[in-house]
């Protein structure tokens, strides 16, 4: 199901950075880096940064409309593609990077096509963030909008980013990862308004509240305590890297 077309705008315009220290991280576990594919790329917020690094970059999303939206880059090649099952040849892929989309796949079929595309000595890293952190005045508001206010509205899936994908099927000779990472950014009261307004749980609750927007409560609290023009915000990064088993080779 596409759940990010109606707010692909939004989602290009709002979604947080990963630092470099990640992407150096999973470098460095690379054998070569020739080709790479980003699934679940939305915007292509990964795929640029991957394609100073990577002779070729593919990536794909089941989204027209997040396609149409994405960051063009002479090396990288966009398409319109099931996670689970691509037009990609066999053995073709160095790394295959999914960045805050693998809970939304048919984890079993995925797994098996990231066997049938991964190079023998490739590298497979999916990795995601948490609720963001700012303050404790500012927290407590955002906990009890994300769980009580919108926490029903929330798809399933969603309960594997709360446990840091430790529940997402990953059938793969796992890497020890021995690093933590962080997104961290200065944000103005309306970026995160328009981060928020980029949730799939706010279009759910819109949906079936007559286009009742939710964020827009949430920012008339959060304003009296905001008290500067910009606040250090930081996202706990989670990741989950491997190789293939030889029984997959």
């Amino acid at each position: 199901m596409d759940r990010f077309s109606i707010q692909s705008k939004t989602y290009k315009d709002f979604r947080p950075s990963y630092p470099e220290a990640l992407y150096k991280y999973i470098y460095s576990f690379c054998d070569a880096m020739h080709s790479c594919w980003d699934c679940g790329t939305g915007n292509g917020q990964v795929a640029a940064v991957l394609s100073k690094s990577f002779d070729q970059v593919f990536a794909t999303d089941i989204s027209q409309q997040q396609i149409k939206n994405a960051i063009l880059k002479p090396n990288i090649q966009y398409s319109v593609q099931r996670a689970e099952r691509t037009t990609f040849p066999e053995q073709y892929f160095d790394l295959i990077t999914v960045a805050q989309a693998a809970h939304w796949f048919d984890l079993p079929s995925f797994n098996m096509e990231v066997n049938r595309v991964l190079r023998p000595n490739g590298i497979i890293a999916i990795w995601g963030y948490g609720l963001l952190k700012i303050n404790p005045e500012i927290d407590a508001l955002v906990n009890h909008f994300y769980q009580h206010i919108i926490g029903t509205y929330w798809d399933k899936e969603r309960g594997h980013i709360d446990n840091n994908y430790s529940t997402i099927l990953f059938n793969f000779n796992e890497v020890d990862i021995k690093e933590n990472f962080k997104i961290e950014a200065k944000w103005t009261i309306d970026q995160l308004k328009g981060y928020f307004n980029s949730w799939s749980s706010v279009q759910n609750y819109k949906d079936k509240n007559k286009g009742d927007n939710p964020v827009e409560q949430l920012i008339m609290d959060l304003a009296p305590i905001w008290n500067t023009t910009r606040q250090q915000i930081t996202f706990p990064i989670f990741i989950r890297m491997g190789t293939l088993k030889s029984n997959q080779i």
